[in-house]
């Protein structure tokens, strides 16, 4: 690895405070560019042709246009830090476009579709009541998975109703959540047998041996659940979030509050849930329209 890189690398581990996740994509990103030029070439010197002449390769190789994006970012990010340093003169990635992704409208769940996904879990059994927990909060609260997976019991604040997450970056949020995604919490929190189990004392959700529930987990058992209700297929646990984001957005809640309660760090991000909103009013308005049925 170069210097260059580890000192950047380390700039975002420090200074921005960036996750383990980010870290390894970017420090991933750089060593495939840096492959790519060879013993030759050097990231200090790099200039537009090579750049694209990469990004060409990837394209013909069918790399998504969506990782393509997130490869384009980590260089933005190195090389406007080497400017800013003063390690080069000029940044290559100034005359580099990024390509145009038409975003795809969030799939999401009808309230009858989450009522009959919610009544699966076995809620008399400590993993049933558990993953009915995590379903409760996941629609009070519009939370991503690695939010879940992350809370603390010192995150919860039973008295006024509130979870502090941390999201991406580690910024932390405050938000509220339902009375009784708070009662399936307690209920869960406070299960004899899960006082047995608790191998991690800090730690909210748990898996069969008493330790902190991962992603992969938490994806594995949701999509048994999906298959049960029927849903498998385009409905993933994001879908959750995406449904509580349009029942909020259909029920008047405002854009800047949605954002907040989400999370997300750019307005422009929360937007795509008003396309959610047209279309489902439209599909409404021409099902129960007496003339749009005739025209039909």
């Amino acid at each position: 690895m170069s210097k260059a890189k580890e000192q950047f690398l380390e700039y975002l581990r420090v200074v921005k405070n960036a996750s383990p996740h980010t870290l390894r994509n970017y420090g991933l990103d750089l060593e495939g560019l840096e492959k790519f030029l060879g013993k030759e070439g050097s990231l200090l010197k790099v200039d537009k042709r090579a750049l694209r002449a990469f990004l060409g390769g990837l394209a013909e190789s069918g790399v998504s246009k969506r990782t393509v994006l997130r490869k384009l970012s980590s260089f933005r990010s190195f090389y406007k830090y080497l400017k800013k340093n003063k390690r080069i003169s000029f940044d290559p990635m100034e005359e580099i476009d990024s390509p145009k992704i038409n975003k795809s409208i969030p799939h999401f769940l009808s309230y009858d579709q989450i009522e009959r996904l919610f009544a699966l879990p076995d809620v008399a059994q400590l993993h049933g009541l558990r993953d009915r927990c995590m379903m409760e909060i996941f629609y009070s609260s519009g939370l991503r998975v690695s939010e879940m997976i992350g809370l603390n019991r010192a995150d919860f604040d039973v008295q006024n109703l509130r979870l502090r997450i941390r999201g991406k970056g580690k910024k932390e949020r405050v938000i509220p959540i339902t009375k009784l995604a708070a009662e399936f919490l307690v209920l869960y929190l406070k299960h004899p047998a899960r006082e047995r189990l608790e191998e991690d004392c800090e730690a909210v959700f748990l898996n069969k041996f008493g330790k902190r529930l991962t992603v992969r987990s938490v994806d594995r058992k949701f999509g048994e659940y999906l298959k049960q209700s029927g849903l498998a297929g385009k409905v993933t646990p994001h879908t959750i979030r995406h449904t509580i984001a349009t029942h909020w957005l259909e029920n008047g809640m405002d854009l800047k509050t949605i954002q907040t309660l989400l999370g997300h760090s750019c307005l422009a991000t929360t937007t795509i849930y008003t396309q959610v909103s047209t279309k489902l009013k439209r599909d409404v308005y021409e099902k129960t329209h007496p003339l749009a049925l005739q025209d039909s």
